[in-house]
């Protein structure tokens, strides 16, 4: 049982990998930064890295997750909290639709990933977001995240 969702899990995560490089090749470089910014910060979360997640984001950003409000304290605080608690997340930035007007952005995306517990059952889940950057000093900084969780599928019931 933990061979097929091990086996399960890898699949996805490469049938992943492969779509999201082929949607992101589409996007100019200005697009591509403004991405992978927002695909740092996911890992700086998935990483517990407060330094990088902070380096990523204006003062003052804040985002909609769960139906409640957090600040980059709040958010990293409680994804520390439950990486204590044994969840690990995976997650991946596909589909990505990025806009650029002067020094701002707003890129659109489908996050698809999972959710391990404690116990090693894995989730898979994806969650429609979406985010607004400004240019500072010719870097791209996140100002604004929402997500919103869509039906999730369970993998190795």
């Amino acid at each position: 049982m933990r061979l097929q969702r091990a086996f399960a899990v890898t699949l996805f995560t490469i049938s992943i990998a492969v779509s999201s490089l082929a949607q992101h090749s589409n996007l100019n470089k200005n697009q591509e930064q403004v991405v992978d910014k927002v695909k740092g910060m996911l890992v700086a979360a998935k990483t517990d890295d407060q330094a990088k997640f902070d380096s990523l984001i204006l003062p003052g950003f804040y985002m909609y997750d769960g139906g409640k409000r957090f600040d980059g304290d709040a958010m990293m605080k409680l994804i520390k909290t439950l990486h204590g608690k044994g969840f690990r997340y995976d997650w991946n930035v596909t589909n990505p639709d990025v806009h650029i007007e002067g020094k701002t952005a707003w890129v659109a995306y489908v996050n698809r990933g999972s959710v391990t517990d404690p116990q090693g059952k894995v989730t898979m889940m994806s969650w429609l977001e979406s985010g607004f950057l400004e240019k500072r000093d010719g870097v791209w900084k996140i100002a604004f995240l929402h997500s919103t969780r869509v039906p999730q599928t369970e993998v190795g019931k």
